[in-house]
């Protein structure tokens, strides 16, 4: 099935202070995450296999590459044998590029936020409203993104247009 996101990603030197706000604000900690995304070749759009202690799926979704809030239109199957998929996946198409980060996961609502780690990288926060979980028009999921863009205090500086597959293979 499909869904759509939209979703922000940005640099953050502040997860503690965001991490406070969730809770202060009722959010659902899903808990922290370990997760390997392996990324693999495709024509167009991007999939990759996530394989965590919290999240395992394989997601295909295509995202123009913008800073500010942005639509991502994916599907997503839940995977129960992700070395299997993977080792099927990496003779039939290869593997682009393999991303490790540490992500904690919170829900208010619909809206999904990850504070994440990447040692390569550093902290990041994402916001993801979706239509996964409430049927919401693209306009009113812009408009809960851009609250919590401005109630974390996100700058337009601070916001990051690429993927951090995408930031990986522009660091080599």
């Amino acid at each position: 099935m499909s869904f759509v996101n939209i979703e922000i990603k940005a640099r953050t030197g502040r997860p503690a202070e965001i991490r406070q706000y969730l809770l202060e604000h009722g959010a659902d900690c899903k808990g922290t995450d370990y997760q390997t995304d392996t990324y693999f070749n495709t024509n167009k759009g991007r999939l990759k296999l996530r394989q965590g202690n919290i999240e395992n799926n394989l997601i295909y979704y295509e995202r123009s590459d913008q800073a500010g809030p942005k639509q991502s239109d994916f599907n997503l199957v839940k995977v129960d044998n992700a070395e299997t998929l993977k080792a099927m996946l990496t003779s039939a198409i290869g593997i682009k590029i393999t991303v490790k980060k540490t992500r904690e996961i919170f829900f208010i609502e619909n809206v999904k936020f990850h504070l994440d780690i990447l040692d390569a990288l550093g902290c990041f926060v994402e916001i993801e409203a979706s239509n996964r979980y409430a049927p919401l028009s693209n306009k009113q999921l812009n408009e809960q993104c851009n609250f919590y863009m401005q109630e974390f205090g996100i700058k337009e500086e601070d916001l990051v247009n690429i993927s951090y597959s995408d930031m990986l293979l522009e660091a080599h």
